[in-house]
């Protein structure tokens, strides 16, 4: 296998940059026509790398591409999950390099999406390929790959419960996580979940002189501000009544394996040029990213924004806000709860009114399962130490809904790092971690199938 991957990488790297070149931003219909093309690469790709059935399904929104290799039905079979949209690359101008130009600098990779997910999902694309290729594929493969994992999979859930039989597998596979350094790999076990919102105040009926009112009227984008302010303390905690009810706290046990893993505060803060951390009192800067609910403000707009000067009182102001979760939250409580909350605190002259969005529940995966074994083993096969399990701090809805729809686990195997600036502008992927996850992957296999006779 090392052979056939040696002999193809510059063509498999090229197809990577093709696929990066269509901006698939699913997030604006703008670009709809883009994510059917990615849709219809990704699905072409896959029956050039010998998979069965490459197909597009519809949904509502953006397809789904599915495809298969069943080479014999006493083998476990294993389903890849990925998807092919991205997130929106404004603000444009802060970009080195144009976000769908791939460029490569320092042997990384600069685009969007070149890690989330694209990256990260060829990769298994080019694993079948050369397993296939060369020693043969020592488990049955299914692969989905969505177009709506940056905008909540809205359509995913039916797709699934429509479809279980075809999914039907015995573990699920996805590469959208990180590692903690090129050097030292890990495992994620577990994902925190979702509660997405966006918020709208509303003062007087129009914009107004802020001269002639100013003073009199309550100015929205003000008592927005003073809202966002009051929902976090002193200590950092979040001040929503009944959010911490059901969170599940680590047993000092658990927080001290987690704490094994290498990190630098130093390092940490000089990556993102800041003097200091904030957070939750009583907890560290990992255990603040991976095992503690969040609430953060991911957007803030309203009155006049643009050049030069506008003195107007305006008559909205609007903010996207996003609450990470953990074991046992629930979007739907939480999204409840906040939303009482934020409504209750409105000071007088203003109206609120909050939109759910997306959203999507935490998971965690055991440690001690043949799958979770057979990923520890191939990582150890490949870069020759075994990897240190970790929380991850990101969310895939999806995940919890394939236990509940397909009643089987995920192993989340991803090769990214943090630095990789996910859903920012300069997003990149090293040339290395897309190699290696190809090196990597199919260990898994050899190792699952052997585990699993």
């Amino acid at each position: 296998m090392t052979t056939y991957l040696e002999a193809n990488k510059q063509r498999f790297l090229d197809e990577l940059l093709e696929l990066l070149r269509i901006p698939s931003v699913s997030a604006d219909s703008a670009f709809s026509s883009d994510v059917r093309r990615a849709a219809e690469y990704v699905r072409d790709k896959l029956t050039a790398a010998g998979l069965d059935k490459a197909q597009l399904f519809e949904t509502p929104g953006h397809p789904v591409v599915y495809a298969e290799k069943l080479v014999d039905p006493a083998r476990p079979t294993v389903l890849v999950y990925g998807h092919y949209d991205v997130q929106p690359a404004d603000p444009y101008e802060l970009w080195q390099s144009p976000p769908f130009e791939p460029t490569i600098r320092n042997e990384r990779i600069y685009a969007r999406g070149a890690c989330d997910d694209k990256g990260q999902f060829y990769m298994h694309i080019k694993a079948i390929e050369t397993m296939l290729a060369t020693d043969g594929l020592p488990c049955n493969v299914k692969v989905m790959i969505e177009g709506e994992e940056e905008v909540g999979s809205d359509h995913l859930g039916t797709f699934v419960a429509e479809h279980r039989d075809m999914l039907k597998a015995d573990v699920i596979l996805i590469s959208d996580t990180s590692i903690i350094s090129n050097e030292t790999p890990s495992l994620e076990t577990g994902l925190r979940g979702l509660s997405y919102v966006e918020v709208e105040v509303t003062g007087p009926n129009r914009d107004l002189h802020s001269g002639v009112y100013g003073g009199g009227v309550q100015n929205p984008i003000n008592a927005l501000a003073t809202m966002i302010a009051s929902l976090h303390d002193e200590q950092g905690r979040i001040t929503i009544p009944g959010f911490y009810d059901t969170v599940v706290d680590l047993s000092e046990a658990e927080r001290a394996e987690l704490a094994k893993a290498p990190f630098s505060l130093d390092e940490y803060k000089q990556d993102l040029a800041i003097n200091d951390v904030a957070g939750e009192a009583g907890y560290s800067t990992n255990e603040r990213t991976s095992i503690r609910p969040t609430l953060d403000v991911n957007g803030i707009w309203g009155g006049y924004t643009g050049e030069g000067a506008k003195t107007v009182l305006p008559s909205k102001a609007f903010a996207k806000i996003s609450m990470r979760l953990v074991p046992n939250q629930t979007p739907d409580e939480i999204t409840d709860l906040f939303t009482k909350h934020f409504t209750a605190i409105a000071p007088a002259g203003v109206t609120v009114q909050v939109r759910p969005h997306h959203g999507g529940l935490p998971y965690v995966t055991p440690t001690d399962s043949v799958e979770f074994e057979a990923a520890s083993k191939a990582f150890a096969d490949a870069w020759g130490k075994k990897p240190i399990p970790t929380r991850g701090g990101g969310s895939i809805p999806i995940v919890a809904l394939f236990e509940q729809e397909l009643g089987i686990k995920s192993i989340l195997m991803g090769f990214g790092l943090d630095s990789d600036a996910l859903h920012s502008p300069n997003e990149s992927y090293g040339l290395f971690n897309f190699f290696k996850g190809i090196e990597t992957i199919p260990y898994f296999y050899k190792n699952y199938a052997a585990l699993k006779s």
